[in-house]
């Protein structure tokens, strides 16, 4: 009887591991009231990522702190009353201070960041650029909208309670003096966990947001090329009407592809910009839809005021990218079109040629045949001489032949000789030149 089953029984998949442990990637942190956090976002790809990536690791050998596993992309330490939870993603990598304000926040103010973490955070230097660097804090307020309208703009700030109404959110998505973003959060009863599910998703819009607008400037940049290339196109296109010529046609298509290769560098150099921007954006939708509640009488929710902009944006973006793939197919329509108008130019000129050559050839056949009448006589003319001398000779050993009547008569004969044999070898020579084309056709 088995007791239990071993799956060293079977051909495991060498990804398997790696995709039933995805689930588990960067786990929600348990968090309590009262603490202040702050997030820095630093966009590092290829060496530069992994510079920052062993400048961390430095970072907790100096402190005698376990360093993240080769393979891990996320890591969480404690360094005395601060937590350090660094991830890395595909284009970024963030790290988020976290520390507990509940001993003074009496006497501190919103934004004011912990000794130890301040000091640990200019002892962390990063590679990467810095893209976003945000406040959070979580206090436990008897009026959210009297502890908001203290610290943001009231023309911007956007508020809406959490599902379940165990805490409300606040931002005026302003950057601060000092470069920041700040959102407030306020704990009306939060778990541990939920409240960490809360604030980790609260970064994340933040993080995602600038993340996804960075596709509007790639699509400004873009937008005069695009629009030069597609006045050129037109161009192009009506200067095809009245082009006439191998070397006139050859030129525009020569400008044609040109136009062409200058367009694709520029889409192959948004195109992973758009797609993050869309999957950005639709991250950030998605986390709005999962914490937002109800509203907050008199303030905008963080959906309505971030849509008015971010909505806009995206759009750009997505047209920039549609008129992207329309242009690409009508520069491909053209050079297809201006090619075929090369190609039957071309055939034109084969067929041009092919024919100057067949009449060159009927040429020199008639040069040839008058040649070969030339050729006949004048070989029959030296037959016939011989012939003469042959017939003198009989007539001298005492053979009783006339020179003049022999050497007469034998003129037609050898003529119609010479002539027949010279036509059947032309005959020969014809057949042997026709074989391969009808072998051919």
């Amino acid at each position: 009887m088995i007791d239990e089953l071993d799956l060293g029984l079977f051909k495991l998949h060498p990804e398997r591991e790696a995709v039933l442990a995805e689930v588990h990637a960067r786990p929600f942190t348990g968090l309590v009231s009262s603490l202040g956090l702050v997030r820095f976002v630093f966009l590092a790809q290829g060496e530069p990522a992994a510079c920052d990536r062993r400048r961390f690791v430095d970072f907790c050998r100096r402190h005698k702190l376990p360093p993240p596993e080769p393979p891990a992309k996320h890591h969480q330490v404690g360094i005395g009353p601060v937590l350090l939870r660094w991830e890395q993603h595909s284009e970024f990598a963030t790290f988020t201070w976290i520390w507990s304000t509940a001993n003074n926040s009496a006497a501190r103010q919103f934004g004011d960041v912990d000794d130890t973490a301040k000091s640990l955070i200019c002892e962390l230097s990063q590679a990467g650029q810095l893209l976003v660097a945000i406040k959070l804090e979580v206090e436990r307020c008897a009026s959210a909208t009297e502890r908001a309208d203290q610290i943001f703009d009231k023309s911007s700030l956007a508020m809406v309670t959490v599902k379940g109404d165990a805490g409300v959110v606040a931002s005026d998505f302003r950057v601060d003096e000092k470069g920041f973003s700040r959102i407030l959060v306020c704990d009306l009863g939060l778990t541990p966990y939920d409240l960490g599910a809360l604030v980790q998703r609260l970064l994340e819009i933040e993080t995602y947001r600038p993340l996804a607008l960075l596709g509007l400037s790639s699509a400004l940049e873009l937008a005069p090329s695009v629009d030069r290339i597609d006045r050129r196109l037109v161009e192009v296109l009506e200067e095809m009407k009245g082009a006439e010529g191998l070397k006139v046609n050859n030129h525009l298509l020569d400008e044609l592809t040109a136009l062409a290769v200058s367009f694709e560098r520029g889409v192959a150099g948004s195109l992973f910009r758009f797609g993050a921007s869309r999957a950005y954006n639709e991250l950030v939708q998605s986390r709005l839809s999962i914490i937002e509640g109800d509203d907050v009488a008199g303030y905008p929710t963080w959906s309505s005021f971030l849509a008015r902009r971010m909505a806009p944006a995206i759009r750009t973006c997505a047209t920039m990218e549609e008129r992207q793939a329309n242009l690409s197919a009508k520069l491909a329509r053209a050079a297809d079109l201006l090619r075929t108008r090369v190609d039957v130019e071309i055939e034109q000129q084969n067929r041009d040629l092919l024919r100057s050559i067949n009449e060159r050839t009927r040429q020199q056949l008639r040069l040839q045949s008058t040649v070969e009448g030339l050729s006949v006589a004048a070989i029959g003319y030296y037959v016939v001489s011989l012939f003469g001398y042959l017939a003198k000779g009989a007539q001298e050993v005492g053979l009783r032949v006339d020179p003049s009547f022999v050497t007469a008569a034998f003129v037609p004969i050898a003529v119609g000789v010479i002539w027949l044999v010279s036509h059947n070898v032309r005959k020969r020579h014809l057949k042997t030149d026709e074989a391969p084309f009808r072998a051919r056709d």
